[in-house]
């Protein structure tokens, strides 16, 4: 009798272990990740530069953003789209705007306001929106 109960633990065991993967695997995924990593001067404007990663296990065809960017002194500058393209699943990206007319250094806040679009065979309209990941690597604070 005592045998095999620990038969059944083992097997019990076992199938919790192999089902572990499985749960890693799809939990690592399901979010779309913005990174704000420099915004540098340029003639006329700024230029603004996105690390942007789709956890996703499918790819995005398109994803746009729509954002509102801040002066220092905390008043709306501007409401603008930034089309960040296609987003193929689990690799990086980088996507460069310039925003005519913007000194970098009047730039304070980015907020992603929505998801304008978020298109891709099989992908649900929330991909783009839903746990979505929002960083900065400058001094400008990126809200969502």
């Amino acid at each position: 009798m005592f045998k095999i109960k620990l038969d059944r633990a083992a097997i019990c065991l076992a199938a919790c272990l192999m089902g572990a993967p499985v749960l890693a695997q799809e939990d690592q995924g399901a979010y779309v990740s913005i990174e704000l990593n420099a915004a540098q001067p340029v003639e006329n404007g700024c230029r603004i530069s996105f690390l942007v990663q789709n956890g996703h296990n499918l790819d995005i065809e398109q994803a746009v953003y729509e954002a509102v960017l801040f002066d220092t002194e905390g008043r709306v500058d501007r409401l603008t789209l930034f089309d960040f393209g296609a987003l193929p699943s689990a690799r990086p990206r980088v996507r460069q705007f310039v925003v005519p007319g913007l000194a970098c250094p009047s730039l304070s806040r980015l907020l992603i306001n929505g998801a304008e679009t978020c298109a891709g065979d099989n992908v649900p309209d929330s991909a783009c929106s839903t746990d979505l990941e929002l960083r900065s690597r400058t001094d400008i604070e990126v809200l969502g």
